[in-house]
């Protein structure tokens, strides 16, 4: 039966080459206060703006607002945790709470990989076929895709829990990371992991590789397609899609270097500021990139606002 521990997280941040003085931990609160605040608040005011207007009540915002949704979990699985960490000098964790972390945040990353795909299929049908969008992208579809994003998410991360809940861990229980996360869990057990590298190189890599590749193929024909697009048209959708394409190419490529690679690797300084990227840049970034930017959106919510000023 598995014992029920402590485990210490190093929370510091000397791994991030950051001397951890109170001084420092108070500014580094303060910084990531800021940051959970600003992601939290712009993927809300995003749901509220495409549930209120009728007008974004299309497939590309039915998406958006489960990608905000995914992003405000997300982010919440680890950062108040680490934000109470920066405070306390108690930087334990029990061994449930560590895997009921990271059980959420496996699943919302999956789900979010899985997603991006899927949104990246939205945008080749509205633009290789812009007479059939509608057609080919009605609700049914959307709802049965985006049921499919968050099963196998969490099946993903249902395999992944209950393996990694089955080892045996060394008596420190020292994580040398900010929060629960499979690469520096599998690091400090004391048996043999190469049945959990092995699933999760081929489970996890399915879903991360093959959402990246939905995604690369989409944009492939995307990128085809505007090509012959002629004047201010073209130079619009390639600046929608170039940001788009920041936004995959940074979330898929450091969730790749951090899953896709032996675990008995030494989880080096630069991992932690990955795992900075995709846990806490990428949310606050998406709802910027996939939202504010668009036209459609900002004249929803000029307008949104501009009716709460004259009541």
């Amino acid at each position: 039966m598995m014992q029920m521990k402590n485990i210490t997280l190093a929370e510091d941040f000397y791994l991030l080459g950051i001397v951890t003085a109170p001084a420092l931990q108070k500014l580094l609160f303060m910084l990531f206060a800021c940051i959970y605040i600003m992601t939290i608040l712009g993927n809300f005011m995003v749901i509220v703006i495409i549930i209120v207007d009728f007008h974004l009540h299309t497939p590309m915002y039915f998406f958006l607002v489960n990608l905000a949704l995914i992003e405000i979990l997300y982010t919440t699985a680890i950062t108040p945790n680490n934000l109470k960490n920066l405070l306390q000098e108690d930087k334990t964790i029990s061994f449930v709470g560590c895997f009921i972390q990271m059980f959420i945040f496996v699943t919302l990353g999956g789900s979010e990989c899985v997603l991006l795909g899927t949104m990246a299929y939205d945008r080749y049908v509205a633009i290789c076929y812009p007479l059939q969008y509608n057609t080919i992208m009605d609700q049914s579809l959307c709802i049965h895709l985006t049921l499919t994003c968050w099963t196998i998410g969490l099946m993903n991360s249902l395999v992944h829990t209950i393996l990694t809940s089955m080892l045996t861990f060394c008596h420190n229980h020292l994580l040398r990371h900010y929060f629960c996360e499979i690469p520096p869990l599998l690091k400090i057990s004391c048996t043999d992991t190469h049945i959990n590298e092995l699933i999760v190189f081929l489970v996890g890599g399915s879903v991360i590789v093959g959402s990246l590749v939905l995604t690369v193929i989409s944009y492939v024909y995307i990128i085809a397609a505007v090509i012959k697009i002629p004047g201010q048209g073209k130079r619009k959708t390639f600046s929608t899609c170039s940001s788009h394409l920041i936004v995959v190419v940074t979330f898929f490529g450091t969730v790749i270097f951090t899953y896709l690679r032996p675990a008995s690797h030494s989880f080096y300084n630069e991992d932690h500021v990955i795992s900075l990227v995709y846990s806490v840049v990428t949310p606050l970034l998406n709802p910027i990139i996939y939202s504010f930017r668009n036209k459609d959106f900002q004249r929803a919510m000029q307008k949104i606002l501009i009716s709460k000023l004259v009541i």
